[in-house]
């Protein structure tokens, strides 16, 4: 017994001095907003000697609990506070990640109201606004094309909870990047009002429903150049092309903007064709415009190039005099799940498949296309083609024939040449849009709908029951979805 208390002594006795040479001081907590905004603050921390440390915080009147990276061993560590609720208490605790943690006393802080630009004015009864729609605490993406530009996340109470801004340009498009970021496409300012501006379902069917629309470069998505922006907002490197670039084509690029594993840009942009067509019933010789895909490093080093003049055939073309100056008007690029490109070509109401190492047109997909499919569902200048988690083709249909928009997916079988339909889900005849808009099958089934020219952004159960709806002040090209996930290297949830 004499044995045993005298061990416990000794333990007690290390554990006490072991506790007593890791003893650690907080010298110092400072909480700062780096960006300005109501959704995010930094905290600082200095402390007497090097350490770990992570931050728990959690809204006051909710009670939902977070945790922050843990922050290596040093004195001097700064610990990001992201997709904070504007006018909100929050309570937080240092901790200190030693053999034995160390919590500091409980602080607290309260984030500013929203800013009046920011607060969107969405949620009415009139509008659905059911707050499971979205699934798992996941974030909607915008963008922004007029000055000053910016990329936002909108969460399923239609609030913003994270927000960038660019003041001299706009911001057309955006996407996820494979090191979890957003990779932005920069637009000038255009007064293209047919695209900014929301439009009555009225306005859409008189005014925005005839092909093609032969606004130039700039005028249909177009940008000038990409940035990628951190999860704290901050621009990592900016490439404007049309300083950069003395090539005329490759100043301008349009819909699109990916990166892939190897940090390597993919985007679309207009090639032309000087070539001898008929006109009037005499041949002349004009330029004709066209498209083609575009990689670049993130220095803006051109490493490939593709265009759809290489696999087109002009003098068996009877379209190419009616449409010479934007004759396929490309309007997505993304890749299949064999790594080749899938373009949207809504003048042919088509998807084409491209060998990504050969620049060969594997297929083509729709309406006069090499797949045998359900004539009923044709789909026309059609937006956004992805290859979603079930596997499946899936595609926004803007529908100009029948005048009704919505999300179509289809089972490709590529050897067979068959399509097998797997999802219509059209939107209200009131959220008919012409031009732009995309479609996304949501992690818990739903699908996030965007109606650009009406300004509004979806989600919608399978069988097309609206069940939120979000009504925006200007008309959003896209609505991504952005996943909780996204931000676990900064945070995550405590249960």
């Amino acid at each position: 017994m004499k044995r045993l208390i005298g061990v416990l002594v000794i333990i007690v006795g290390c554990t006490l001095f072991f506790y007593g040479i890791n003893r650690n001081q907080l010298v110092s907590v400072t909480l700062t907003s780096p960006h300005n905004t109501a959704m995010y603050n930094q905290v600082e921390v200095v402390l007497e000697k090097p350490a770990p440390v992570y931050i728990e915080y959690e809204e006051k009147e909710t009670g939902k609990a977070f945790r922050t990276r843990t922050s290596p061993a040093d004195t001097l560590h700064r610990l990001d506070l992201l997709l904070l609720k504007a006018g909100t208490e929050y309570t937080y605790r240092i901790v200190i990640d030693n053999w034995f943690k160390q919590e500091s006393k409980e602080l607290s802080f309260k984030t500013r109201e929203q800013s009046p630009w920011l607060v969107n004015h969405w949620l009415v009864d009139e509008r659905p606004h059911d707050g499971e729609a979205l699934g798992d605490d996941g974030y909607i993406l915008v963008c922004f094309g007029r000055l000053p530009g910016y990329m936002a996340l909108i969460d399923k109470n239609g609030d913003m909870r994270w927000y960038w801004q660019i003041d001299d340009i706009g911001v057309r498009a955006a996407s996820i990047t494979p090191r979890g970021t957003f990779l932005a496409m920069l637009r000038p300012f255009v007064k293209d009002f047919v695209d900014d501006e929301p439009m009555t379902p009225e306005e859409v069917r008189q005014e925005e429903h005839k092909k093609p629309m032969r606004r130039g470069s700039i005028g249909f998505a177009g940008g000038t150049g990409m940035a990628e922006v951190s999860l704290t907002g901050d621009m990592l490197w900016r490439l404007d092309l049309n300083k950069i670039k003395k090539e005329k084509e490759y100043q301008v690029i349009h819909h699109d903007v990916l990166m892939d594993e190897d940090h390597h840009l993919y985007t679309l942009y207009r090639p032309k064709k000087v070539a001898e067509v008929e006109i009037g019933g005499r041949m002349v010789r004009d330029t004709l415009g066209g498209d083609g895909i575009l990689v670049l490093d993130t220095l803006g080093n051109v490493l490939d190039t593709w265009s759809a003049w290489d696999v087109w055939n002009i003098a068996k073309d009877p379209y190419i005099t009616r449409y010479q100056y934007d004759r396929f008007h490309m309007n997505a690029l993304s890749f299949d799940t064999d790594s080749n490109y899938l373009v949207s070509v809504p003048i042919e109401d088509q998807i084409w498949k491209i060998d990504r190492q050969t620049g060969q047109l594997l297929w083509k997909f729709g309406r006069g296309g090499d797949f045998q499919m359900d004539t009923t569902c044709y789909f026309s200048f059609q937006h956004s083609p992805y290859i979603n988690a079930n596997g499946d083709l899936m595609l926004f249909d803007n529908g100009l024939y029948a005048e009704r928009s919505g999300a179509r997916a289809f089972r490709l079988d590529e050897t067979n040449r068959t399509a097998e339909t797997t999802m219509t889900v059209m939107l209200p005849p009131e959220r008919y849009t012409s031009r732009m808009g995309n479609a996304e099958l949501l992690p818990n089934g739903n699908i996030l709908q965007c109606s650009s020219k009406t300004g509004a952004i979806l989600i919608t159960d399978p069988s097309g029951k609206v069940l939120w709806e979000s009504i925006m002040a200007y008309a959003p090209y896209r609505a991504i979805y952005v996943p909780q996930s996204l931000f676990n290297s900064y945070f995550t949830a405590i249960d």
